[in-house]
């Protein structure tokens, strides 16, 4: 069965997450992206640790805040780029996942708004566009 313009729609809104999140792990692990443009900082945030913990250093959680935010939006990817493609009756007869899927590409506008660069936050809102035209038009 064919799935519908709304869900290629929807699927490649997912696909932006999906690239946004894989790059977003590559520069984790491969480069400086991440590293602080001061150098002494680097050196203090692998020296110390934060208060809930210190069994961990401060650049080991922000090494691996960033794997975990760049896995979850390449869970998000893929998980409704298949929905969409795939099980399309699945994901559009159930409001739980239009949801819930609104809500966290709604999510990402906002932080990126607020806490993000230019790319991050352009792909998020382009991702929520693209998302929020499928399902409208799934529906029209």
């Amino acid at each position: 069965m064919n799935p519908g313009l709304g869900a290629w729609l929807v699927a490649a809104g997912a696909g932006v997450v999906l690239v946004l999140g894989s790059l977003h792990l590559l520069y984790t692990f491969r480069g400086p992206a991440f590293d602080p443009r001061d150098a002494a900082l680097k050196l203090r945030m692998q020296e110390v640790s934060p208060v809930i913990s210190r069994d961990t250093t401060m650049w080991k959680a922000w090494i691996s805040f960033n794997a975990t935010h760049s896995l979850g939006a390449m869970l998000f990817g893929l998980v409704y780029g298949y929905l969409a493609l795939a099980q399309s009756a699945v994901l559009f007869q159930s409001w739980f996942l239009l949801a819930v899927g609104g809500l966290m590409l709604a999510s990402f506008v906002a932080l990126g708004s607020r806490y993000w660069f230019s790319i991050p936050f352009r792909g998020s809102a382009l991702a929520a566009v693209l998302y929020f035209a499928g399902v409208a038009l799934r529906f029209a």
